[in-house]
């Protein structure tokens, strides 16, 4: 017997010596009640192992258990996940008597239903002799394991009853827990069409009003991908709680509404309602994905401010956040300052470092992970395999991916595979990756289809593109950037035809590339510029910056014919690549020595990502970074055409800028 269910028993027998005596005048004491009230104590306070614990000991002390003493037995059930234990606990209740008990019945509904059992709790409610009480019980089980369809049936007969008066009591009324059962059972794309048809339920029995019900409409349709509903339904709300917030903000969070996300954010601040972790591990997410580490830092100190220090979904975030932003130096800080670091702490700081291609760092940091004794899962063996890729370590990725099968005894995935046909690809070693691809005991999916694509734009292997091609658009025919993979490799190739049918596809299936535009966070706001922008206020400051600085370049190439078409574009408005507008903006706006990053939704149009800083000598340093999403580096002054996002990050000093820009558009000419 553990010491605090021992303190418990002592308590209780206690009462029992007080109450088992004999009062002149009085009613004698039921000892049972005292037992009931310990056990509402403990689960009370969330110890349902010492509950269970203490319902042992009621039963060898001889003291009988009654219809109050069960449901909070099987809430602990419920709670802790004990089938074994709630069949148990059935038999007491058949053979104490307390099964007619309404709301042991519904306890016995709702442990069965959250211990993965609905048959068993449906058997429970067929078995009643009035079940018209527990039927929001019921709706609530086949709802949490996810079964919407009968939950709506349930509810169908619920509502005959009540339409036919069947029930003398009024207990089967329709009610808020009702439809909040049965939207909570909606939260799958696959189930949206029922989750519709509950939401106009909740408006025809006049339910959108209330709160928790509206909560779970926006949380239901962010869930299943439909985020302008969920976001009329959130405008349309009078009142906010943290709940509301929250679920629009995972909303975006989930579908990639970064931008979104960052506006929803502002908006809750000046609502007034605190923040909790929920809603900053969503922030988080967005700016990794915008670049936004501006707002990533005031994110940052909001943590600290409300002392969720500690918590390590959000130390694990802001490692992910500034690694994705590029500042490694502050990702490191972060990852350093952790106390006790889980797998998932170091796959973020070694997935850091392995997309800024730093593959030395990122093995070394999973030697150590290894030596520190946390084993590792398949996650961080994505990120050690895309790291060796980045940085050109085609045989020490080879290595974990032999280790990870014979070592660790994990089966690869196909997001393994793309890593290693990526490696291989990136080698120049394309028979080997499609040896590979033929030797997987999973199906290759289109990552990994698409990784031997991008490896043939990088060594012209036109008739292998071919085959990888047929076999992405089998699994992804919807995927644009496949398509444009495929059109760029046939116009390196010269091959015009090819060219032609890939665009003839592309009509058939009615798909356009998105337009390109590029956003940099200034001040805690996110910037978006389209190529040609004429839109911001600024409009006139920056091209006129831009149009001198081409006239800077113009006196080094003055007879570099693509210079000179660049030049007569910048003079009229149109065709300015949207990365030039971004960071002339940051250059206008920005003090010396700030760092810029700038995001870019397409391929990037000049060197993928570099970074500019001043020496002594007063020389510049470009260095080649590349995103994990990326198919192949940049090399050779040559933009990945099949890269579907990228990031420039500058640091620029004010006695540079005008050498950082002389290079800036040098190179660019070339690409």
């Amino acid at each position: 017997m553990s010491r605090r269910s021992a303190v418990s028993y002592s308590s209780v027998a206690n009462v029992f010596g007080e109450a088992t005596s004999d009062v002149p005048g009085q009613p004698r004491w039921n000892p049972t009640t005292a037992w009931n009230n310990q056990l509402r104590q403990l689960s009370k306070q969330r110890q349902y192992g010492e509950a269970l614990t203490l319902y042992r000991n009621m039963l060898r002390s001889s003291f009988f258990p009654n219809s109050f003493t069960f449901p909070f037995l099987l809430k602990s059930c419920a709670f802790l996940s004990l089938p074994l234990t709630v069949s148990q606990l059935h038999a007491h209740v058949i053979r104490t008597g307390s099964e007619p008990d309404p709301y042991t019945r519904s306890s016995l509904i709702n442990t069965y239903s959250k211990c993965s059992l609905p048959h068993h709790a449906r058997k429970v409610f067929d078995e009643m002799p009035n079940p018209t009480i527990c039927y929001n019980a019921m709706i609530s089980g086949y709802s949490f394991n996810s079964n919407p369809l009968d939950a709506v049936w349930l509810f169908r007969q619920m509502r005959r009853e009540e339409e036919d008066g069947l029930d003398v009591n009024d207990n089967v009324s329709v009610n808020a827990v009702t439809m909040l059962s049965l939207v909570c059972g909606c939260s799958v794309a696959t189930h949206l069409k029922i989750g519709a048809c509950i939401h106009g339920c909740v408006v025809r029995f006049g339910f959108l009003t209330d709160l928790a019900v509206a909560n779970s409409l926006v949380t239901m349709y962010g869930k299943c991908g439909e985020v302008e509903y969920a976001r009329q339904i959130f405008d349309e709300m009078f009142v906010r709680d943290l709940i509301t917030w929250n679920a629009m903000i995972s909303g975006y969070s989930q579908n990639g509404h970064a931008r979104s996300v960052l506006e929803v954010y502002s908006k809750m601040k000046l609502s007034g309602v605190s923040v909790d972790a929920v809603t900053l591990l969503g922030v988080l997410s967005a700016c990794a994905n915008l670049g936004a580490q501006g707002i990533g830092r005031e994110v940052e100190r909001e943590v600290e401010r409300h002392g969720f220090g500690s918590n390590p979904f959000l130390r694990n975030a802001l490692v992910n956040m500034y690694a994705r932003c590029g500042n490694m130096t502050q990702a490191r800080r972060v990852f350093d300052c952790s106390g006790e670091k889980s797998v998932v702490s170091w796959t973020a700081i070694i997935g850091g470092y392995g997309i800024h291609g730093h593959g030395e760092v990122a093995i070394e940091l999973f030697d150590k992970m290894v030596e520190s004794g946390v084993r590792p899962d398949q996650a961080v063996f994505v990120s050690v395999l895309s790291a060796c890729s980045h940085a050109g370590l085609t045989d020490r990725g080879l290595e974990y991916f032999e280790d990870m099968k014979m070592k660790y005894g994990l089966q690869p995935g196909p997001e393994h595979y793309s890593c290693v046909v990526d490696l291989l690809g990136r080698a120049g070693r394309l028979e080997e990756a499609m040896d590979l691809i033929r030797s997987m005991k999973v199906k290759p999916d289109g990552a990994v289809w698409g990784a031997l694509l991008g490896a043939c734009k990088i060594h012209k292997n036109v008739g292998l593109a071919e085959l990888a091609f047929q076999h992405v658009v089998e699994l992804e025919p919807m995927n644009i950037g496949y398509y444009v993979l495929l059109s760029n490799i046939y116009t390196d190739a010269n091959n015009l035809e090819g060219v032609l049918r890939v665009r003839v596809m592309m009509r058939e299936r009615k798909l356009r590339k998105d337009p390109g535009y590029s956003y940099v966070d200034y001040k805690g706001k996110m910037y978006v510029f389209y190529s040609g922008d004429l839109s911001h206020p600024q409009c006139k400051e920056i091209y006129r910056m831009l149009d001198e600085l081409e006239n800077l370049v113009n006196e080094i190439h003055p007879s570099d014919e693509k210079c000179q078409g660049r030049s007569e574009e910048l003079l009229i408005g149109t065709g300015v690549h949207s990365e030039k507008l971004a960071i002339a903006f940051a250059l206008l706006n920005t003090k010396s020595g700030t760092d810029i990053t700038v995001m870019k939704n397409l391929r990037v149009w000049m060197p993928l990502a570099f970074t500019i800083s001043e020496t002594e000598s007063a020389h510049a340093r470009i260095t080649g970074e590349i995103n994990a999403a990326l198919f192949m580096w940049f090399l050779m002054g040559r933009a990945a055409d099949v890269a579907m996002c990228a990031m420039l990050q500058i640091s620029i000093n004010k006695t540079l800028k005008e050498l950082v820009w002389k290079l800036l558009l040098q190179v660019s000419i070339y690409v």
